[in-house]
């Protein structure tokens, strides 16, 4: 694929805090890969709540330095390229790799089960981990870049990895079929509204929890009803109303969402935007049979089956602003106002 530079512009994390630990950077070495990887030139690379949870150091458990605030529980090695979300193309390939794979258009797993050739014991995830796709070039495991053949724009294809496979994931752990309720908390989101489109390619029936003025969208996903966010769910649809919750939010109303499970109802939860301390009453969950699942690590055939439906067109990408790489700052600052529905993306290549 030709020589590569020597040097890459790159938004570099420097530690965790606000945004001035985001470093826009014009000289970082263009990084080598491995003898298991691949070296991609990425194309556009979304933005999502795991970008802001690990700056500021969200996921750590523990008082002052946050020495368990990555996705692995240990500490970032800093500094850290984040972007978990990659959609690109494959320019040089490791020792160990297929050569006739450089060329390829590929879309990144971001959930990772091996990481310089060794498998993870439980994940790593990348922009955590690893560095990630704020960048123009990006080094990933063979195995986690998955050949697409779409006509869909790269801005596009990068809308779909973290937050759709996120959403495949909680719908296959919690089993849905065409003949479920699922209820979707943060429906408007990257994940809620992709959850949306997922569901209803299984064939399941789809209540949307959102604000007023982005209801008529979700609708237009898919949506059977949407409930407004300030309300409680069971004051609107009643008791044991829903098959399956998928909840991102968690928050105040969480109670709320075991109330309005049937018996032998499931719950999948990937998020807690809301608030992430909640009162579980123990007997609502064993005298109703529910299953909980919690939904970080990717089951082995998620990632794969979303490149197939996209390639399939069944699902469409939402992509509410793009913005240059070097406008990393304001990108996350409209990320984090909540007033979009899908996804905002850097579009990497065109950044000039």
């Amino acid at each position: 694929m030709g020589d590569q530079p020597e040097t890459m512009r790159a938004v570099l994390l420097t530690g965790h805090g606000g945004y001035d630990q985001l470093s826009y950077r014009t000289d970082v070495p263009v990084p080598k890969p491995g003898p298991h990887d691949v070296l991609v030139r990425v194309e556009a690379a979304g933005v999502n709540n795991t970008d802001i949870n690990t700056r500021i150091g969200w996921y750590s458990k523990g008082d002052g330095d946050p020495d368990d605030a990555g996705w692995g529980g240990s500490a970032l090695e800093l500094p850290r390229i984040q972007g978990a979300d990659i959609a690109g193309h494959i320019v040089s390939v490791g020792a160990n790799v297929d050569p006739g794979r450089a060329g390829e258009r590929v879309l990144v797993e971001p959930c990772l089960r091996e990481l310089h050739g060794e498998t993870v014991q439980n994940f790593a995830y990348v922009g955590s981990e690893c560095d990630g796709g704020f960048a123009e070039y990006a080094v990933v495991p063979a195995r986690h870049a998955h050949s697409i053949k779409t006509d869909l724009s790269d801005v596009e294809l990068a809308s779909f990895p973290c937050s759709y496979s996120t959403a495949e994931n909680m719908l296959t752990r919690a089993r849905v079929t065409s003949s479920d309720r699922v209820l979707v908390t943060g429906a408007s989101g990257g994940v809620g509204s992709a959850t949306i489109q997922l569901a209803r390619a299984r064939g399941a029936e789809v209540i949307a929890v959102t604000s007023r003025s982005k209801a008529e969208g979700l609708r237009a996903l898919g949506a059977m009803e949407t409930i407004g966010r300030e309300t409680r769910p069971t004051e609107i649809l009643g008791h044991d109303a829903v098959d399956v919750v998928v909840d991102l939010v968690g928050g105040a109303h969480w109670p709320d969402l075991l109330d309005l499970m049937r018996p032998s109802g499931r719950y999948a939860v990937a998020g807690a935007i809301g608030g992430h301390t909640v009162p579980l009453d123990l007997r609502t969950l064993y005298l109703k049979d529910l299953s909980f699942f919690g939904c970080t690590g990717l089951e082995p055939e998620v990632f794969s089956n979303l490149v197939r439906i996209i390639e399939t067109g069944a699902i469409r990408p939402l992509v509410a602003a793009t913005y240059p790489l070097r406008d990393i700052v304001s990108a996350q600052r409209a990320f984090s106002e909540k007033s979009h529905t899908g996804k905002i993306v850097l579009d990497v290549a065109g950044s000039g």
